[in-house]
């Protein structure tokens, strides 16, 4: 099966956006994963070969903070959720991930414990790593090493963006920019395609399920977005300010 990865740039109501569209829901290859992108097919196999696959259920928990492993994950297929956690069970969404991306790459350059715990939200298939042949697959390509350097400093600038929106946005705010990050263009509008409740929505933005409900629902009301089966459609440019 091939899979398309599509990057456009374009504008929509003043805002720019440069998605990426996958045009298969079917597991992905190796060679589809920007990180391994530029090796050649026997490299490629060189890695897949110490690579172990496995099957996770929805809501499966893969990785729990502070858990003590060593091991890189490539989502072949599903999606996945990074999320914090305390004792009495609040949950603060970090990231959402589908094919293509992998999450564990800390573990690979040092020794600390997990930073966060992963989930499942769809079923999915996993592809394993772990440190030791990752290491060995970075001497044989050190071009690897600057696809993951590359990554870390964009999902260094990703979570500088969230701090700054948590410290110097409103909820409302904050839930705009959730809505048009994760929204793509379908049929002329943006489309949420993810199924995220509103109790999602509020551990994304560190608000109240009930004061995410409210602008959701004010937001409707005035006709700027429209949900449906918990796809969420922006007909037109959100407010600035509610």
């Amino acid at each position: 099966m091939v899979i398309t990865f599509i990057y456009t740039t374009y504008m929509y109501n003043g805002y720019i956006f440069t998605p990426v569209t996958i045009m298969e829901n079917e597991a992905i290859p190796l060679s589809n994963v920007p990180l391994f992108a530029g090796l050649s097919e026997k490299e490629l196999q060189a890695i897949s070969q110490h690579a172990i696959t496995k099957r996770f259920n929805k809501n499966t928990v893969v990785i729990n903070e502070g858990d003590n492993s060593d091991s890189l994950y490539v989502i072949l297929s599903g999606r996945v959720k990074i999320y914090l956690s305390d004792e009495e069970g609040k949950e603060v969404i970090l990231n959402n991930q589908g094919p293509g991306d992998y999450f564990g790459e800390l573990a690979l350059i040092d020794e600390a414990p997990r930073s966060a715990s992963v989930m499942t939200v769809e079923d999915c298939r996993l592809s394993i790593i772990s440190k030791h042949d990752f290491a060995t697959c970075l001497k044989n390509h050190p071009e690897i090493a600057l696809s993951l350097i590359k990554d870390l400093s964009r999902r260094m600038r990703s979570l500088t963006e969230n701090v700054k929106s948590l410290a110097l946005m409103d909820v409302y705010g904050r839930v705009a920019r959730t809505l048009l990050n994760l929204s793509v263009p379908e049929e002329g509008k943006m489309v949420v395609r993810e199924r995220l409740t509103q109790k999602d929505i509020a551990n994304m933005v560190g608000a109240s399920r009930e004061m995410v409900s409210r602008i959701l629902k004010d937001l409707s009301v005035g006709g700027y977005i429209t949900v449906d089966r918990k796809r969420i459609t922006i007909n037109e440019r959100l407010p600035a300010a509610w």
